[in-house]
């Protein structure tokens, strides 16, 4: 159903922390133009957590009206409260997102019991695709294994985001669900090896900034061609592991900022890049060939 390079997509902000639209409508013409294979908005990167239920649904309606088909369109509809992720993937749903990306519940730290029933209850509830999201080193909480293969059995639970970097996990995931569920990378630095064992894909951070040589990397590794792979993630390797040199999406807006893509803006408690990143991480981007490619 989803395959490829998938953007992580910021949410632009204006200096006082306001979403920009016109530079959030930009950026959805950025991924096209340049050959991303779906956007997923309102996740992780694009602060979730700090937007309001009225603006994340706000932005889940922005983008999909803006790509008018042109792109698939996932939404970031997780969320610590079972009931609150349904309100917020009946909102995407309505307006017209092709699938929703779902994060464990965080800080209240349920059972593995739980995790299921939040989940079940979600897909029970809003007839959309629907791809787990799993992300403990953010959430407190690690989806197992044997969760994901109990949940791969519900008709329109479709998918997999699975962001711990641990192959051997991402190994036992396609063995227990095999066609049932489709595994993504959600950790760029292993996700061409994720890819040539069976991943569908990655939900990228790295997109955000090298669309064009992240999907070229995504899809000869989905053809099996390690050589191209291995030759494209290697341009790309700086930026995979300079983008988290502070916690994401901070060091991302700081590299967009840089290529003239979005204005300043970034909500508290995340701060500006710290001065001592800017070096490495403009190096990085001048290694991927990303510097000045795109104008506010």
């Amino acid at each position: 159903m989803f395959h490829g390079s998938m953007v992580a997509l910021v949410t632009p902000m204006k200096a006082d922390g306001a979403v920009d639209n016109e530079a959030l409508d930009g950026l959805v013409d950025f991924h096209i133009e340049n050959g991303s294979n779906a956007i997923v908005v309102a996740g992780t990167t694009g602060e979730s957590a700090t937007l309001d239920e009225r603006e994340h649904c706000a932005a889940i309606r922005r983008v999909v009206e803006h790509a008018a088909g042109r792109i698939p369109i996932i939404a970031g509809t997780g969320a610590n409260s079972t009931r609150e992720a349904i309100d917020l993937t009946r909102c995407a749903l309505e307006a017209g997102a092709d699938a929703c990306l779902l994060v464990t519940p965080y800080y209240n730290k349920p059972t593995q019991e739980g995790l299921y029933l939040h989940y079940c209850a979600v897909a029970e509830a809003v007839a959309i695709p629907q791809i787990l999201y799993n992300v403990p080193g953010r959430t407190a909480v690690d989806m197992l294994p044997e969760t994901v293969e109990r949940l791969a059995g519900i008709s329109n639970i479709v998918g997999i985001k699975e962001a711990t970097g641990d192959l051997a996990r991402g190994q036992e995931i396609l063995d227990r669900c095999g066609d049932r569920l489709n595994l993504y990378s959600g950790d760029d630095a292993t996700a061409m090896e994720l890819i040539l064992m069976g991943a569908k894909g990655d939900i990228s951070v790295t997109a955000n900034v090298a669309p064009k040589v992240m999907q070229q990397m995504c899809a000869a590794a989905l053809r099996g061609d390690r050589t191209e792979a291995g030759r494209l993630n290697q341009q790309l390797m700086s930026l995979h592991e300079n983008l988290f040199l502070e916690s994401n999406p901070i060091p991302v807006k700081w590299a967009l900022q840089e290529m003239r893509l979005i204005s300043e803006g970034i909500r508290l408690p995340l701060t500006p890049l710290a001065a001592a990143c800017h070096a490495p991480l403009r190096e990085a981007m001048q290694q991927a060939g990303v510097l000045n490619q795109g104008v506010i």
